[in-house]
């Protein structure tokens, strides 16, 4: 007698390492291409300001150089999202690299030759952060292509750690060759620093997604972006958690030098080690974060992050002796990056590919304007009261911050099917419409019992937000009082060729969103659908 074994039960999939995206050949050359690159621009930072000061510049030109590292990320966020959705991604990476190469071997040479002037030295630092800015949105937006999904909270952490180890040491090394041998030296060695990112990305072959449907033009792009960000509860939900985080625990990295030098009475090198200290802590971050993941829910983990860069800052406003702003300096680097790298991956998940980079800029240009806008108003506060003041405030800040979560939740993210799920039906016309012909209303008819109308219109206010999420300007639901069975469900988008790339924008979540509203219809196939063009464009 033969008996039938059970079938085995699934193996949980193994514990994740904190360096398994390294193992990824790709992933692990532009990772260390990027981290000397991230050393090279600190390098710069302290360069240029040095320069700028041996230039004769005054305190307020001195203050402009670092406005014009930041200041191209608030002009140039959102159309440079728009743009990295709208061409290829490694392309437009190229050349925002070869920029930036370029603008540095330029402040190199002219640094050399003794032609520099602190006009001449603004308009290229301004050059780099353009370049930059609009580099950063499409180099977000590439990381879910280098490795597997699983990987992907984990690149992040990797990239995170990137940016806090090169803001550790690359001042550091900037300072002694400054002494050593220029400004010029600097400014060389960072324009060198590109070109290991700018060999990658001309080695890597890849994959480009054939479409039918024209390139979207840069405006209307923006416009998309921007409708796609009103209504994405997930996205909006990061935006406020982000802002929130940045605006109070920004006077930790604010004030982290005034305290070093004016409370503590250390030197430039000790001040060095307080940085190194932080960018220590973003290393042990990234190496501890798959177990913390793996045991806590993300909403959970940023809390207890963000309260432990309060009690970070709080420390740091008490602290007596060097140690406790040591300790303090160590703990604030690795909740910082557990929080912004889970604040990243929560954007990147509630991004569909069509709009990440949008997304992206949106959420870049929120970090970028809660550090500028929290330093500011910290700044603001230590000079009117006191440094210690200021941290207490912030330390105060962030812990009250915490209860955003409960309103504005990361997880909802996680919950989202974003695999492309186009409309394959064409609509069947007599007259084919041109690409740039509109407004186009579009109708559709619904058959509801009416013990299901309540409940029916309660669910199509979630399909009101796809259909605006995907293109919709406006969006309407209808009910005829004459066959109150009888629903008309209506929205207008800009275009016709929009409203074809509208088709191809609906995810597994949409569809299952507009599912769920049609179950309660007295058939469930697809409603009767009608549109109409501008008859006077």
């Amino acid at each position: 007698m033969t008996t039938t074994q059970p079938p085995a039960a699934a193996q949980p999939p193994a514990p994740l390492s904190a360096w398994a995206p390294l193992q990824h050949p790709l992933y692990r050359a532009l990772w260390g291409a990027q981290l000397v690159s991230n050393i090279g621009t600190w390098m710069q930072n302290v360069g240029a300001v040095w320069l700028m000061g041996s230039l004769g510049g005054s305190p307020a030109e001195v203050a402009l150089v670092q406005s014009a590292v930041t200041l191209p990320v608030f002009l140039t966020a959102l159309p440079a999202g728009a743009l990295a959705d709208i061409v290829d991604r490694r392309r437009l990476l190229l050349c925002t690299q070869t920029w930036m190469l370029l603008s540095a071997g330029a402040l190199a040479a002219l640094t050399a030759a003794d032609e520099v002037t602190p006009g001449v030295l603004l308009a290229l630092v301004f050059s780099l952060g353009l370049g930059t800015a609009i580099n950063m949105p499409a180099w977000q937006a590439i990381q879910p292509e280098l490795v597997p999904r699983r990987e992907f909270p984990q690149a992040v952490a990797l990239g995170s750690a990137s940016i806090n180890v090169g803001r550790a040491i690359g001042p550091a090394i900037g300072g002694i060759l400054v002494a050593a041998a220029g400004s010029e030296a600097v400014f060389a060695l960072n324009a060198v620093s590109f070109l290991g990112i700018v060999v990658v990305l001309f080695t890597w072959r890849r994959e480009r997604s054939e479409s039918d449907m024209p390139s979207e033009r840069l405006l209307g792009a923006v416009r998309a972006g921007l409708r796609y960000g009103r209504n994405s509860p997930a996205l909006r939900a990061v935006l406020a958690r982000s802002a929130t985080f940045m605006i109070a625990a920004s006077a930790f990295m604010a004030l982290l030098p005034v305290v070093a030098r004016s409370e503590l009475h250390m030197s430039a090198a000790g001040f060095g080690a307080l940085l190194t200290c932080f960018g220590a802590g973003a290393v042990i971050a990234t190496a501890t974060l798959p177990r913390l993941r793996e045991r806590v829910d993300i909403d959970r983990l940023v809390v207890g992050a963000t309260l432990v860069v309060a009690a970070a800052a709080l420390a740091l406003a008490l602290a007596e002796h060097v140690v406790v702003a040591v300790l303090a300096s160590l703990a604030g680097g690795v909740a910082w990056v557990v929080c912004l790298s889970s604040f990243n991956v929560s954007a990147q998940r509630a991004l569909p590919g069509w709009v990440r980079a949008r997304g992206m800029g949106f959420y870049l240009l929120t970090v970028q304007g809660g550090t500028a806008l929290g330093a500011a108003l910290w700044g603001t506060v230590a000079t009117t009261w006191d440094v210690r003041v200021a941290l207490g405030a912030a330390a105060c800040a962030l812990a009250l911050g915490t209860l955003v979560a409960r309103r504005f939740r990361l997880a909802w993210g996680e919950r989202l099917d974003l695999r492309s799920a186009p409309y394959t039906s064409e609509p069947s016309l007599v007259i084919e419409p041109r690409p740039e012909q509109g407004p186009v209303l579009v109708t559709l008819e619904y058959r509801v019992p009416e013990s299901n109308a309540d409940e029916f219109a309660d669910r199509m206010r979630k399909v009101g937000r796809v259909r605006r999420r995907t293109g919709a300007r406006r969006w309407g639901l209808w009910r005829d009082p004459a066959e109150p069975t009888r629903f008309l469900e209506t929205f207008l988008v800009e275009s016709w060729e929009e409203h074809l790339r509208q088709h191809q924008r609906v995810t597994a979540t949409d569809r299952r969103v507009e599912d769920e509203a049609r179950e309660l219809a007295s058939e469930v196939a697809e409603p009767a659908a009608t549109h109409f063009v501008s008859a006077y464009s």
